[in-house]
C-alpha cells in the first residue's frame, strides 16, 4: 500500500480528500486528491486505540477518526480545501448543531480552522480506510506517540513570527479595506481564504467591524482592550462571575467580536479566583425539576424568600419573583418576611406586568394566610402551593435563587453586610445573562 509507485505527490491546486473510517479499537485514515477522476493515495495513516477511547459512542469514534487525521495531515491541510468522506453520515450534521456533549463540541471547534466538506460514503466502497481502522499495530514507534492525540498543537508551533505583539489580528483585513493593500507572497489557496474571509469585515474609520454569522456587525478588537472587556463581562459589576459560555455571550451580546473568544473566556474564567474559591453544585447534587407549560407572558410568576442573611440597611430578606416563561426576574431586599411586605411588593408587581393567572409558592405562613388571600381575591389571581417536601413545583424560582445567590456570593467583599448594595447589579448581571431554555437574552 505504501510503495512508491502508489504514492504521489500533492497538487496543492487541487482539493485534499480524506477517507477516514473507525472500528472498536482502531482508526484509519487515507489522505490523496482526485486526478482525472480517479482517486490517488497521498498518505495513509493508522491508530490503535487507548482503553477510555474503545468506550466512546460511535458517533465520537468516527469524528475522533477525523480528528486525528487532520492533526496527521496537518501540514497538507491547513490552508487547503478538505473534502471528508466517512460512512456516519451524523457526522455532518455535528458542526450546525447547537447543544453536544463537551468533547465533541472542542472537537468541533478544533476543525473550525480548516475548509471542510463532509460527505457520506458507505462502508464497502471505502476499503482502504476500512481496511486500515481493523489493524493493530503492536509495535510502538518511538518518534510517534502511542496514543491519539485529540488536541491540535499550538498554531505560533513551526511558524514565524513576522508582526510585532502589539499588531491586532484584523491588520490585514484593516488595511485592505483602508487602502486596498494585499500581503505580499500569498499562495493562491491563502489568497483564497483571505479574499473568502475579508468580504465579512468594512472599515468604518478608526475601527474595524465584522458582519457576523448571525447578521450581527461586532467591532473587532484586540489585545489590552478585549482583555478588559472580558474581564468587564465577567467580573465587572454587572458580570455576575459566570461560567466560559455565558461570558462569551455576554461579549457578543456587547456587540465585540474577536476569533479566540471562547479560548480565552475559558482561561479567563479558571483563572478568576474568586470562582475557583466558591464550590458548585454539580447536576448529581439536584432534584430534577419539572418545567411548567404556559400560554402567555406574565400570566405566571412564582414566588419566593431568600433569607435571613445578615443584616444590610435593616434588611435580612430578599423576596424574588419570576415569570415562567420570559425567565424575568423581579428580586427586593426586605427587613421582615412576612405578609404585609409580600403584599405591597406584589400590588407593585401588578401595576407594572399585570395581574397574572396564577402565581406559585410554598407553603410559608408569609404565602399563606388571610391577606394574601384576598390580596389574590381581588385581583382575580390562582395561588398554588407546592407540595411539601417537593420544592420542584416550583422550580423556576428555586434556580433565580440559587443563581442570585451564586452572583451575591462572589460580588459581596469581606464586608457580608454590604450586599443590599449590590443586589440591583447582581439583579441586571442575572437579567442579561443567556437564557439557554429560550435561546436568548430577555
Amino acid at each position: 500500500m505504501t510503495e512508491a509507485p502508489i504514492l504521489i505527490a500533492p497538487d496543492w491546486d487541487l482539493p485534499f480528500e480524506l477517507m477516514c473510517d473507525a472500528s472498536d479499537f482502531a482508526i484509519g485514515a487515507v489522505l490523496g486528491q482526485r486526478k482525472n477522476k480517479h482517486f490517488q493515495p497521498i498518505h495513509y495513516a493508522s491508530k490503535t486505540m487507548n482503553e477510555a477511547q474503545t468506550h466512546y459512542t460511535t458517533t465520537e469514534k468516527e469524528l475522533l477518526a477525523v480528528v486525528y487525521a487532520f492533526e496527521k495531515f496537518r501540514s497538507y491541510l491547513v490552508m487547503s480545501k478538505s473534502i471528508v468522506y466517512t460512512d456516519h453520515s451524523a457526522i455532518k450534521y455535528l458542526f450546525a448543531k447547537k447543544d453536544a456533549k463537551a468533547r465533541l463540541m472542542r472537537w468541533i471547534l478544533l476543525l473550525q480552522e480548516f475548509d471542510i466538506e463532509i460527505r457520506d460514503k458507505k462502508g464497502a466502497e471505502n476499503l482502504a480506510a476500512d481496511h486500515l481502522s481493523r489493524l493493530e499495530n503492536p509495535h510502538q514507534d518511538k518518534f510517534e506517540n502511542k496514543e491519539i492525540n485529540e488536541a491540535f498543537p499550538l498554531e505560533t508551533l513551526g511558524s514565524i513570527a513576522l508582526k510585532d505583539d502589539n499588531t491586532p489580528w484584523f491588520a490585514d483585513f484593516a488595511n485592505y479595506h483602508a487602502g486596498k493593500f494585499i500581503v505580499k507572497g500569498m499562495s493562491s489557496q491563502q489568497k483564497n481564504k483571505f479574499f473568502k474571509d475579508v468580504k465579512h469585515y468594512f472599515w468604518d474609520d478608526p475601527f474595524l467591524f465584522k458582519n457576523c454569522a448571525d447578521q450581527v456587525i461586532r467591532r473587532c478588537v484586540s489585545g489590552q482592550e478585549a482583555l478588559d472587556i472580558l474581564k468587564a463581562c465577567h467580573s465587572g459589576p454587572t458580570g455576575g462571575h459566570y461560567g466560559a459560555n455565558y461570558t462569551a455571550r455576554k461579549i457578543f451580546d456587547s456587540g465585540f467580536y474577536w476569533p479566540t473568544i471562547y479560548k480565552d473566556a475559558h482561561d479567563f474564567v479558571t483563572h478568576c479566583d474568586i470562582c475557583q474559591r466558591q464550590g458548585k453544585i454539580t447536576q448529581r447534587d439536584e432534584m430534577p425539576q419539572n418545567s411548567i407549560q404556559v400560554c402567555e407572558i406574565f400570566d405566571i410568576w412564582g414566588i419566593d424568600f431568600m433569607g435571613p442573611f445578615p443584616s444590610s440597611r435593616g434588611n435580612k430578606y430578599i423576596l424574588v419573583a419570576v415569570d415562567y416563561l420570559s425567565k424575568w426576574v423581579e428580586a427586593k431586599a426586605l427587613p421582615t418576611n412576612d405578609a404585609r411586605v409580600v403584599c405591597k411588593f406584589l400590588k407593585t408587581l401588578f401595576s407594572r406586568f399585570g395581574a397574572p393567572r396564577a402565581i406559585i409558592s410554598d407553603r410559608g405562613t408569609h404565602f399563606c394566610n388571610d391577606q394574601f388571600t384576598k390580596v389574590m381575591l381581588k385581583y382575580g389571581v390562582t395561588h398554588r402551593l407546592s407540595t411539601a417536601y417537593h420544592p420542584q413545583t416550583s422550580g423556576q424560582v428555586e434556580v433565580s435563587n440559587r443563581g442570585l445567590k451564586r452572583i451575591l456570593e462572589r460580588t459581596v467583599g469581606e464586608n457580608r453586610a454590604s450586599w443590599s448594595d449590590k443586589l440591583d447589579d447582581a439583579l441586571w448581571a442575572f437579567r442579561t445573562a443567556y437564557k439557554t431554555p429560550i435561546g436568548s437574552l430577555i
